[in-house]
């Protein structure tokens, strides 16, 4: 299904896929399940870039380390709102990242915005939001 949508855009750069073992270790160590579109992605590409180098969809490792690092980083927590109901899968390459709400489980991709600890809502679920940053040619089109 995604590399099907994927190829009106050409200059995305899939990856391999991962394995479901993977996946299953990665909710394993993060308490949550993946988004079910996020699960699919990754089993048919680890990850996907746009035609700037940024990591639209990041890997499935990616996701695990980067997770774990924002939850239990210390001065985050003195800095940020909590970050656990998240799960983070991608990033603009300036600060702000993406991410699907965990709790309560929900499918809609969110934008947590370095500067102001703000989460606000960017898209109905993860095919408009890949749309959306390949379409834009660079921009925050989240804005």
């Amino acid at each position: 299904m995604w590399r099907e949508i994927l190829e009106a855009f050409p200059s995305a750069e899939l990856r391999g896929s991962v394995d479901s073992d993977t996946l299953d270790r990665i909710e394993g160590t993060l308490g949550q399940p993946l988004p079910g579109d996020l699960r699919s992605f990754l089993l048919e590409s680890d990850g996907l870039s746009d035609e700037y180098g940024t990591e639209v969809v990041w890997s499935a490792e990616r996701i695990l380390r980067d997770n774990l690092s924002f939850r239990g980083d210390e001065q985050f927590r003195s800095l940020y709102m909590p970050f656990d109901s998240l799960m983070f899968f991608g990033d603009n390459g300036g600060g702000d990242q993406f991410a699907f709400v965990r709790a309560p489980e929900r499918d809609e991709v969110f934008v947590w915005d370095h500067e102001t600890d703000s989460r606000n809502l960017v898209a109905p679920a993860l095919e408009r939001y890949v749309r959306s940053a390949l379409e834009s040619d660079g921009e925050d089109w989240y804005r």
